[in-house]
């Protein structure tokens, strides 16, 4: 029974410290949109940084899956198609400085206005 409740609480130990390393970790989603942000950034020119996109796009790779950097490859090419495009220039800009700044870390000047209007 003690030899038990040992194991029990080892076992938890361990997840917590799992959980915790893991928490510091980008995830395969977030590294999809950022590879978006990056196609955005590289396409609408002057709002955002590419080269940051890219560092933390880089940092994130780690080991993936072959499907999820096919999926952020393709994202990234969506991205830089459809910024080409004049009608949807403004909503893109829009989540290039509010969303991609904030995923990455950045703080934006015109975001924190968006959010903080009085």
């Amino acid at each position: 029974m003690k030899t038990a409740a040992i194991a029990i609480a080892i076992a938890v130990l361990g997840l917590a410290a799992g959980s915790a390393s893991a928490a510091g970790q980008v995830s395969d989603l977030d590294y999809m949109k950022a590879n978006r942000c990056k196609g955005l950034a590289t396409t609408l020119t002057g709002v955002a940084d590419p080269a940051s996109m890219d560092a933390f796009i880089k940092s994130a790779r780690g080991s993936r899956a072959p499907h999820v950097l096919e999926r952020a490859e393709a994202e990234f090419d969506r991205a830089k198609r459809e910024a080409r495009s004049e009608d949807r220039r403004g909503r893109l800009t829009a989540e290039l400085t509010g969303y991609c700044a904030e995923l990455l870390g950045q703080t934006s000047t015109v975001a924190g206005a968006r959010r903080n209007p009085g």
